[in-house]
């Protein structure tokens, strides 16, 4: 069979696993004459890029539905996903997918090539039963009706095997192990497949994939740090304390270089050895990036992140991509998120980022929980209900060291539990929790609050809480939740909290929060972040990463 193409110029298709791009990297795929060698020159192009044409919704083509079960036999690998394959096909009445009365489509194509190139998803392992699918397409125009069959289950089974390993990740137990316990997404791929063929674009033809928004953002600088991945990274040396602004050092045409290479530094000029203005701005971006200080100055701290290794760099986002896959699919309403490593809350507003501020997350002893819930309170005022632990280890003590430590502050003794007194510190400017928290009710008595130490939100890092998370700009917060009250007015939010009585206010609805932990991010302008590894989880991951991989799961 021979392929004839009609390309509609205005609208371009992105393939069924979903590319995300933006429309001026659209490109046109030149013409093929023959779809036997199309496919094995595949490789060779930009496999990535959304090509013309559309996916097969026609419905005469079948085949009988004993071949899915004779394809699963021989293939016993796609055992695991029979019932999808099964679901799927009865729903089309066992029409080909990848087939259309001109032969086989474009966009099994772009399949084949996509489960090819793994490696590109952030993944080392193989797909099974490569030589077979190689064969398959190889073949394709000498094919007789069974094996262009097998190629139609070859291409479905694999797409399984890519949403499982692309879009999914590894299991639930493993996500457990790494003490993340934000809900995993669920995603019925089955349906999700036959919607796909249906309707494959959204409003603005362009795709998007069933999977956290920051996987292919990351994906796409992932591709970029491959090029890199090989390239010598010396160690380079300060030949003083610090390098400033209009200072002149020797090791500055290997900064240039460097940052060149990384992407912060654009102009031609490498071997100048003098700190000139156009240098400093990529300083910046560069500090920005990283999480540190953008003074300008080039001290240990940022010479330490510039020596870190593309190699290292890859691991750390593809760490961060496996989180991407555990992650709910992309909310189209209000929530809150907090980046562990970033120091961040960031506030969605009909699922867009709204605004985001700093804040301070528990110490590397005192670990921030990884987890989701849903906000349900805001409460003015609040008492402070000491933790156990902090009686025992802080408060305590300084009761024996001085008989007017509780008075001194603010506190009250309520009752006596497992040999401790119960200790609560009672509400006004230096109770601990501020003028205000903000309560999503769960088992590790992790909640968001104010905080009198306003001093800390300026620290680059900010892990130094006992667990909960201080936020810097708490009275815009409780004016985002109550947003849609009338009742709370910007005047009567700010009295309340100065009021120095509790007061518990109900959100109708619920909002949900995510406190999730990336070290490597893209920010708001598109910009590839990385944060240093505070409570020491990516090397665990990636080595089960790497062990999943060896073992072919």
């Amino acid at each position: 069979m021979k392929r004839k193409y009609v390309v509609n110029n205005t609208i371009y298709i992105v393939t069924l696993l979903f590319l995300v791009i933006t429309c001026t990297n659209v490109e046109k795929r030149k013409s093929r004459k023959e779809k036997a060698d199309s496919l094995k020159q595949s490789s060779l192009l930009e496999w990535d890029k959304t090509i013309p044409g559309s996916f097969s919704n026609q419905k005469t083509l079948k085949f009988d539905s004993l071949a899915l079960d004779q394809f699963l036999s021989t293939y016993p690998l796609f055992s695991s996903y029979s019932s999808s394959m099964k679901q799927f096909y009865s729903k089309r009445q066992y029409t080909y997918a990848w087939y259309d009365q001109e032969g086989l489509i474009e966009q099994a194509d772009n399949l084949a090539d996509r489960m090819l190139h793994l490696r590109d998803e952030g993944l080392e392992k193989d797909i099974p039963y490569r030589e077979a699918l190689d064969s398959l397409l190889h073949n394709y125009g000498h094919l007789g009706d069974d094996t262009l069959t097998d190629l139609e289950l070859m291409l479905t089974a694999q797409y399984f095997v890519f949403a499982h390993m692309a879009w999914e990740g590894m299991d639930a137990d493993a996500s457990k192990k790494n003490e993340w316990f934000v809900t995993r997404k669920k995603v019925s791929y089955e349906d999700y497949l036959d919607s796909l063929l249906q309707k494959p674009l959204d409003s603005d033809d362009m795709a998007i994939e069933p999977v956290y928004r920051q996987y292919e953002k990351l994906r796409h600088y992932l591709l970029q740090y491959r090029k890199l991945e090989n390239r010598e990274w010396p160690q380079l040396a300060l030949d003083k304390k610090s390098i400033k602004p209009r200072d002149s050092s020797t090791l500055l045409p290997q900064l240039r270089e460097r940052l060149f290479l990384l992407g912060d530094y654009k102009d031609t000029v490498r071997q100048s050895t003098y700190y000139d203005s156009i240098f400093v701005k990529a300083v910046h971006l560069f500090q920005q990036r990283h999480g540190l200080a953008d003074d300008g100055s080039i001290g240990p701290g940022t010479l330490t992140e510039l020596n870190i290794s593309p190699k290292a760099r890859l691991r750390q986002i593809m760490v961060n991509m496996e989180r991407c896959r555990w992650l709910p699919v992309d909310l189209s309403t209000d929530y809150l998120a907090v980046n562990i490593p970033e120091f961040k809350l960031h506030v969605y507003r009909d699922g867009q980022l709204d605004w985001d501020c700093n804040v301070v997350v528990g110490q590397a002893v005192h670990k921030t929980v990884i987890f989701s819930n849903q906000v349900k309170y805001v409460v003015f005022s609040p008492y402070w209900n000491v933790p156990p632990s902090i009686v025992r280890n802080e408060v305590v003590p300084g009761m024996k060291k001085n008989s007017n430590y509780i008075a001194r502050h603010n506190m009250e003794i309520t009752g006596n539990s497992g040999g401790l007194p119960v200790v609560r510190q009672k509400p006004g400017p230096n109770n601990s929790l501020g003028l205000v928290k903000f309560l999503f009710p769960n088992s590790y008595n992790i909640y968001l609050h104010d905080t009198p130490a306003k001093s800390l939100f300026s620290q680059d890092s900010r892990a130094f809480s006992h667990g909960c998370i201080r936020v810097s700009e708490p009275e815009k917060l409780a004016n985002f939740l109550l947003r849609r009250d009338s009742t709370w007015t910007p005047e009567a939010i700010r009295a309340t909290m100065h009021a120095g009585k509790e007061k518990y206010v109900t959100l109708n609805p619920t909002l949900p929060v995510f406190i999730a932990y990336f070290t490597a991010f893209i920010d708001k302008n598109g910009r590839l972040n990385f944060r240093k590894d505070i409570y020491k989880r990516d090397e665990r991951l990636a080595n089960m990463l790497l062990d999943s991989e060896k073992q072919g799961n």
